[in-house]
C-alpha cells in the first residue's frame, strides 16, 4: 500500500503543478491578451482554445488527477494520525473543490454560454465582457487551490 500511496501521491504531485502553471498563464495573461482583441476575434480565439482543450491530454488529465487526489483523500482518513495525512487529506480536498469543483460548477458552464453566443452582436460584446471578467475571477480561484494543493503534497510526500 505504500507504494501505491507514493505512486498515487507523485502523480497528484506532478498534475497539480502543471494545472497550476495552465491557471496561472490564463490568470496572468492568456485571457488579458484574448480580452484586448475585438470581442469578435476574442470570443473565437476562447472558443477555440476550449474546443481544442477536450482533445488533448489535459481532459483525461483533468480527470484522473482529480479521481487520484479522491483516492488519497480516502487513504489519509483510513491512515488518520500517521505522518502527511493531514497535509494528504487537506491537498486532495482543495485540489478536488479548488480545481475539479469551480470547473465544473463554474468555468465550463460560462464556456458553454460562451460557445452559444453569436460573436458579431451586441449580446455577443455584452457576454464576452461578462465572461472575461468572470471566467478569469474563477480561474485565479483554480490556480491558487492547485498552487496550494501542490504544496500540500508536497508536504505529505516530504511527511510520509
Amino acid at each position: 500500500m505504500e507504494l501505491l500511496t507514493e505512486a498515487l501521491l507523485w502523480f497528484a504531485l506532478i498534475s497539480a503543478g502543471l494545472m497550476a502553471g495552465l491557471f496561472f498563464a490564463f490568470s496572468v495573461f492568456i485571457i488579458y491578451a484574448l480580452a484586448a482583441l475585438n470581442h469578435p476575434a476574442g470570443m473565437q480565439a476562447m472558443n477555440a482554445i476550449n474546443f481544442v482543450v477536450q482533445r488533448t491530454v489535459l481532459r483525461p488529465l483533468f480527470f484522473i488527477s482529480s479521481v487520484v487526489s479522491l483516492a488519497l483523500c480516502l487513504i489519509a482518513l483510513g491512515n488518520w494520525g500517521a505522518p502527511g495525512t493531514a497535509a494528504l487529506l487537506l491537498g486532495g480536498v482543495v485540489y478536488v473543490a479548488g480545481m475539479t469543483g469551480v470547473t465544473i460548477a463554474g468555468n465550463v458552464p460560462l464556456n458553454n454560454a460562451l460557445a452559444s453566443a453569436p460573436p458579431n452582436s451586441l449580446p455577443g460584446h455584452t457576454l464576452w465582457l461578462e465572461y472575461c471578467r468572470r471566467w478569469t475571477r474563477l480561474n485565479h480561484v483554480r490556480a491558487i487551490a492547485c498552487t496550494a494543493a501542490l504544496a500540500l503534497f508536497v508536504l505529505a510526500e516530504a511527511r510520509l
